[in-house]
């Protein structure tokens, strides 16, 4: 059987391989390493066909250093002894693994001195952030290198050249893409190049050659055959959570277009558990107390959504999203509790006061706890002034914020007649 137009185009040197330039171009470090034969251990990482094994693979062209792929979750330990093994009798070898941020323990144990001798020089494939999912000692020997998703020219460029070439692309087809054709294919793909290239193999082989012989590839072919085309918003891979942070930045900037841009990649990524709770977050986080009635209206939305299930939750997400894009904005309750703890965590924090305290059991009132403690309902307006706080942070204040709305404005304003009163009380 014969194996996918994506593999076939693998480029075998580095300079097969389009875009990357910030990498691969011309002083930029990955070209320089490999000009100057002085290969380290790296680790690549970015989006889902972006080239990370075909750097692997024109590195080790480059230097002619044998190359070798294996993966972190499926492969096992003897795999990984009989690429040291190779190394050994015949030479440094380029190991590409991918899925890497999934390396056990075991393995990576096994691994560490034969990276350290530079027998094996590891290229460590993932869609995940390796800051937050590889184990420190991996990555404290490797340098890290974020892979950029292709630009539309970038495709273009491979895709012409898979058309052309007669050895391991189409070039026996006699194909030709008509330029919408080209155009929809360069961008619906979202800069990965596996995809388009699949995608425009499937299109050739599937289709007949007219009375010409032309096989000619039009956009509604093309749109068929990339109508499960890859998605930014993959649950499994790191651009994920880049969409999840866009979606609230989003929201938080009040950008309602932008806002339902991000939403509807997640949609169609079909992660409605993510969607509802990132959104539960913003409703609490970014509009707050400024307007709690939205809040109270996005969580309502949020459990119709979870209840609906997709397609239909896509609706009431859209009410919940365009709403609190549009509303003012406030993160004072956010800001007052982390203020709180950071005392707390610092060391500031000082006794319970001994009227505030438990006495709910026997002895409490010899100990003088809860003694004096002023029942507020038995005052006019269930209000008293009365010590709170511990007597280290007696004139704390975390509450502080200026008041996007009338209703916030109004908090504030209960907040600091109530700060006062309760002074100008206990001065007395």
């Amino acid at each position: 059987m014969q194996k996918p137009l994506a593999y076939r185009m693998r480029p075998k040197n580095i300079d097969e391989v389009v875009g990357q330039e910030a990498l691969l171009g011309p002083g930029k470090i990955i070209r320089r390493m490999v000009d100057a034969k002085m290969l380290s251990s790296m680790i690549l990482y970015g989006p889902p066909g972006t080239g990370k094994t075909s750097i692997a693979s024109a590195i080790a062209g480059s230097t002619q250093y044998a190359f070798r792929t294996l993966n972190a979750a499926t492969d096992s330990k003897k795999d990984l002894q009989q690429v040291v093994d190779e190394a050994k009798m015949s030479g440094t070898v380029v190991l590409l693994l991918d899925e890497i941020h999934r390396l056990d323990k075991t393995k990576q144990d096994f691994l560490l001195p034969h990276l350290e001798s530079g027998e094996i020089v590891l290229i460590g494939a993932t869609t995940e952030n390796p800051y937050l999912s590889i184990n420190p000692a991996i990555r404290s020997r490797t340098q890290i290198f974020e892979v950029q998703p292709l630009d539309p020219s970038d495709i273009r460029t491979a895709l012409e050249r898979a058309l052309a070439d007669k050895q391991n692309g189409l070039g026996n087809f006699n194909a030709q893409v008509t330029e919408d054709a080209m155009t929809h294919l360069m961008h619906v793909t979202n800069g990965d190049l596996r995809a388009a290239l699949n995608a425009l193999e499937l299109a050739v082989k599937s289709t007949q050659p007219n009375a010409d012989g032309v096989v000619k590839i039009d956009l509604d072919i093309i749109q068929e055959t990339t109508q499960q085309g890859s998605l930014v918003a993959d649950k499994d891979g790191d651009a994920h959570y880049d969409v999840i942070s866009a979606l609230q930045k989003s929201i938080r900037g009040s950008d309602t277009d932008a806002a339902l841009h991000y939403l509807g990649r997640l949609i169609l990524a079909g992660d409605l558990p993510s969607i509802v709770r990132r959104l539960q977050v913003i409703a609490y986080e970014d509009i707050g107390l400024a307007n709690p009635a939205v809040v109270e209206r996005a969580v309502t939305a949020i459990h119709a959504a979870e209840k609906l299930g997709f397609p239909e939750a896509r609706i009431p997400l859209a009410n919940a999203v365009i709403e609190l894009a549009l509303s003012p904005k406030s993160n004072s309750a956010m800001t007052a509790i982390d203020a709180a703890m950071q005392d707390i965590q610092s060391g500031r924090t000082g006794d319970v006061p001994k009227h505030l305290k438990d006495a709910h059991y026997k002895g409490a009132k010899e100990l003088g706890n809860g003694v004096a403690y002023l029942y507020p309902h038995n005052y006019q307006n269930d209000w008293v002034a009365q010590q709170y706080l511990p007597d280290s942070l007696q004139n704390k204040a975390y509450f502080n914020a200026d008041g996007n709305s009338n209703v916030e404005q109004a908090y504030i304003t209960q907040y600091q007649k109530l700060k006062a009163a309760q002074k100008a009380g206990l001065e007395k």
